[in-house]
């Protein structure tokens, strides 16, 4: 009920659960199979006390008699955040002893499934003897037909970018398949093990059901009831060590300021006061590097036949200078990681979908909705998503534009061409990817400007010696043209 189908405030609730039939099939059942008793299926009544109603005070009761000896019951009880816990219990008072196996399935199509992609996995999901697995899709399941998974289940089901529905044993082992029903249709089994009951004999079993969003407190506080590993069911990947802490730091921000862009806004700024000093040396040793230059040529010059002499006298000058060639691309390295967590966030948080920024900008999650080819709207086209050049795709441009041109002038030319077409090339590569991943980079563009200015006017000496150096290899190149003409 927190969350709606669309920005649409007047939208509807997201409904998750659909019953057998339906497009958007999706369903939990509790069951038993069984030898020498009549087992309850989907046809069966149940009984049930008259005004029963399920509510996070109130569980309730379904019961159901085989007349064989044998009565099934199924108790139902939900808490706040959309988990169940379901007690199946048989008790055998017949004069005979049967077998039972007490099981749990969720069903669903997967026509109504988001998309599955290398960054964020939507399809079969659980955990098993601990280890959390992503690595079943659907097409995996229609293939095979069936797939028994390795080890005890502990919690198995259906996975979306922000929605899940799982089954959880309470107390007990049990296995986890997947089976491909057909027409579109999947489901994922929890079976415990068969069990005889004799006469007077009571058999009870508790599965959790879980059918609601991924939200990574609620999930995390399941995980700390009990259930293994509950809150990895957010595909963080491998880096989650790293995106975890920049997600709960952008929560922070968010409950401060009550707006996720301006969150991520802070966040920016924040993460490059942290990188300033690492900044300021690599901007220094860059300064030492543009210094040397002119030695540099010479000794290219020098050994200009003789490549491996000539690289020892490059690195002898390294040495000589105190100059580490590597340190001006540690700040933008450091960068990279940062980059991909906020990316990561954007894409599978819950907390982040339908989060407005400002004036046009609805949803911080997905892409820029004005586009320069549709008129920001007023032509009804929606141009292809490599074309769909935003508002914000357009910043992205200009801004990495001008702070390449803040940049000391490449000495070869073919790398001045290509700074000045990067900025533009990176406008329509990053255009389709969610509003708050471009709002980061504009934010740190614009901070990276800043500080640049300011870098540049506590060693001047940079940008005169490249400008300079600058100046004498366009010359030069003049002359051998002229000389060769």
């Amino acid at each position: 009920n927190e969350h709606r189908e669309t920005v649409d405030k007047d939208s509807g609730p997201v409904r998750l659960y659909s019953p057998s039939g339906t497009p958007a099939q999706q369903f939990a059942q509790f069951g038993w199979v069984g030898e020498g008793a009549a087992t309850p299926n989907a046809g069966t009544v149940w009984n049930v006390q008259d005004g029963a109603k399920l509510t996070p005070s109130t569980p309730v009761t379904l019961t159901w008699e085989n007349g064989k000896g044998q009565t099934f019951a199924l108790t139902y009880k939900v808490d706040d955040n959309y988990m169940l816990t379901v007690e199946q219990s048989v008790a055998n008072t017949g004069q005979a002893p049967v077998i039972v196996q007490p099981f749990a399935l969720i069903n669903r199509t997967d026509k109504t499934a988001s998309l599955d992609s290398f960054q964020v996995h939507s399809g079969p999901v659980g955990a098993f003897d601990g280890s959390v697995s992503f690595g079943t899709d659907y097409d995996d399941i229609a293939e095979e037909k069936t797939i028994e998974t390795a080890g005890n289940a502990d919690w198995i089901g259906f996975t979306d970018v922000y929605w899940m529905s799982t089954l959880a044993p309470v107390g007990a082992k049990a296995e986890g398949t997947y089976r491909a029903l057909g027409n579109d249709l999947f489901r994922a089994d929890l079976m415990y093990p068969q069990q005889a009951l004799q006469p007077g004999q009571k058999l009870s079993r508790t599965t959790k059901l879980f059918a609601g969003a991924k939200e990574h407190n609620v999930l995390d506080a399941y995980e700390a009831q009990g259930i293994t590993n509950f809150g990895l069911a957010i595909d963080w990947g491998w880096f989650r060590w790293f995106e975890k802490p920049i997600f709960w730091l952008l929560v922070k921000l968010f409950s401060l300021v009550g707006n996720f862009g301006v969150a991520i806004i802070l966040l920016t700024a924040i993460v490059r006061g942290i990188m300033f000093p690492i900044a300021q040396r690599g901007f220094a040793s860059m300064a030492a590097m543009r210094a040397v230059q002119p030695k540099m040529k010479a000794i290219q010059e020098r050994y200009k036949d003789d490549k491996q002499k000539q690289q020892q006298e490059v690195m002898k000058l390294y040495k000589e200078e105190g100059v580490n060639p590597l340190a001006g691309c540690l700040p933008m390295l450091l960068q990279i990681p940062v980059f991909f967590a906020l990316y990561k966030t954007l894409i599978l948080a819950i907390e982040m979908r339908h989060q407005p920024f400002i004036l046009w900008i609805k949803d911080l999650s997905a892409p820029d909705p004005l586009h320069i080819l549709n008129l920001f709207g007023l032509i009804p086209f929606d141009p292809p998503s490599f074309l769909g050049i935003g508002v914000l795709a357009l910043l992205l441009g200009v801004t990495m534009f001008l702070q390449f041109r803040l940049n000391p002038a490449q000495m070869d030319p073919t790398q001045q061409q290509i700074f000045m077409i990067m900025p533009w090339f990176m406008m329509f590569v990053m255009a389709p990817f969610a509003s708050g991943l471009l709002l980061y980079w504009i934010t740190s563009n614009l901070l990276t400007i800043a500080q640049q200015k300011y870098l540049y006017s506590r060693h001047p000496q940079l940008k005169a010696q490249t400008e300079k150096v600058a100046e004498d290899s366009a010359r030069a190149k003049a002359r051998e043209k002229k000389g060769k003409a």
